[in-house]
């Protein structure tokens, strides 16, 4: 019995999707074109950085689409290779639900993945997340603390941080002093400063003891130290400043210092709404009744390790140097080295032979022949 041909099988087929009648899209011409997205908006949904920063990123030459250094404004579909420093990536074409992290900051940490003094970062301690990264909406100086947003959408964090959307900022402030009503108008009116002129919304005395003053202030930019500089121009010293709100979403008062929360997804979704960015059409992943309660729990994070590479650890010091000379030589060098001379035998001392174990046995012998004569 002749042997039968066999059927072309789909090589997209899974046991979950079962094998059918296909045709390449390049061998139908009748089939319509595929949709396409542009690249840079797709890299920020990936949680890769703002829009701003994938076009820089394009530019660089560091993003290719089928081995082709990718261009400004190209769009790309689901059928296309994009790389990223030769690393594959994985684009979300169906816009999935992006996370959303509350963070209570406290003094002494800084906003910044890259520091060379190596100070603390309020990256080292958040949790990782799959095929994304984590993005700051706004930064918190070192000596600044309150409410800080974490996210994985970059849309959603330019929609935050973005000076046209002008999204306001609310603080509470101390000073060591306090502000007359003049003053308190002024500041409402704006005042010039070294990067141009500056006020706030609103300004409200919230009471004090003794020489400080706590004030409730809104504005809506958000420049390097702009809250500590308009008070500094009063010759009125801030000594505690801390971020209480950030357009819609406020410090919740359960979460403390040190302290996250993750959003729910329902609050994710108002997020949504109100930045007027596509909501995901595929229904809410329903979740278990343990991820409930750990979506509702307010956590304190741990600080992860940080993997040094090689070029990046410090230079060994004279000490290391000298306990390990040969680390890291070749081995003409090993051989060059001086030796470390032998250490010396003591001379005088006496090595133990076999006529010391057998004469206390003689010794017995002749006391029990002497006995019997």
């Amino acid at each position: 019995m002749a042997r039968p041909f066999k059927t072309q099988r789909d090589p997209q087929a899974t046991p979950r999707r079962p094998k059918t009648n296909f045709t390449k899209l390049a061998d139908d011409p009748n089939a319509p074109p595929e949709p396409t997205q542009r690249l840079h908006k797709l890299l920020a949904l990936a949680g890769l950085g703002s829009r701003r920063d994938m076009e820089l990123l394009i530019a660089s030459g560091r993003v290719t689409v089928n081995g082709v250094p990718a261009t400004a404004g190209q769009g790309v579909t689901q059928y296309d290779l994009v790389r990223l420093d030769s690393r594959p990536l994985k684009l979300p074409f169906v816009a999935e639900l992006p996370q959303v992290l509350i963070y209570h900051k406290p003094e002494g940490e800084i906003v910044s993945q890259d520091d060379p003094e190596g100070r603390a970062s309020v990256f080292d301690k958040l949790p990782k997340v799959k095929n994304a990264k984590w993005i700051a909406i706004g930064r918190l100086d070192m000596n600044t603390s309150g409410l800080l947003i974490f996210t994985t959408s970059g849309e959603l964090a330019n929609r935050f941080m973005h000076p046209r959307y002008e999204v306001e900022r609310e603080y509470a402030v101390r000073i060591f002093g306090e502000l007359t009503e003049g003053q308190m108008a002024q500041l409402k009116e704006g005042i010039e400063l070294e990067d141009g002129p500056a006020n706030f919304d609103s300004i409200t005395a919230q009471g004090g003891e003794g020489a400080n003053h706590w004030y409730q202030v809104i504005l809506r930019e958000g420049r390097n130290r702009e809250v500590r500089r308009l008070f500094e121009a009063f010759q009125l010293p801030v000594s505690r400043l801390m971020r209480v709100r950030f357009g819609p979403v406020n410090l919740p008062p359960r979460v403390k210092r040190g302290q996250m929360l993750k959003l729910e997804q329902k609050e994710v979704v108002g997020l949504l709404e109100w930045a007027d960015l596509p909501v995901p059409s595929a229904p809410l992943r329903q979740l278990t009744q343990r991820e409930k309660l750990k979506a509702t729990t307010v956590f304190m994070p741990k600080v992860r390790k940080q993997r040094v590479s090689a070029l990046d650890r410090p230079p060994r010091d004279a000490t290391t140097a000298e306990a390990r000379p040969y680390r890291g030589k070749t081995d003409a060098a090993r051989k060059e080295a001086p030796k470390k001379p032998a250490p010396r035998k003591n001379e005088n001392r006496r090595v133990r032979q076999t006529s010391d174990l057998a004469a206390p046995a003689m010794q017995k012998k002749s006391d029990r022949n002497r006995g019997r004569g």
